[in-house]
């Protein structure tokens, strides 16, 4: 089942490997599943320890972090 609110983590630094294709079993991290499609991981370099919201609906206008759009009607 598709995830519609965002992934609050609390991350550590160093670079971080976002799915960008909503089939990894490691959701939000890539695990590869996109291999063979036109869709590519979201990596992020996070310089210090902090909590991310990672969007799950595919319609954040900064992604790979969420803006709220699951919230908007589609």
């Amino acid at each position: 089942m598709e995830q519609k609110k965002p992934y609050i983590i609390k991350e550590q630094p160093g670079t971080k490997y976002y799915c960008g294709c909503g089939k990894s079993k490691n959701m939000p991290y890539c695990d590869g599943s996109h291999k063979g499609t036109d869709f590519f991981p979201r990596s992020v370099v996070i310089e210090e320890e902090k909590t991310v919201a990672i969007c799950s609906c595919n319609r954040s206008a900064t992604p790979p972090f969420c803006d709220g759009a699951h919230k908007r009607p589609e």
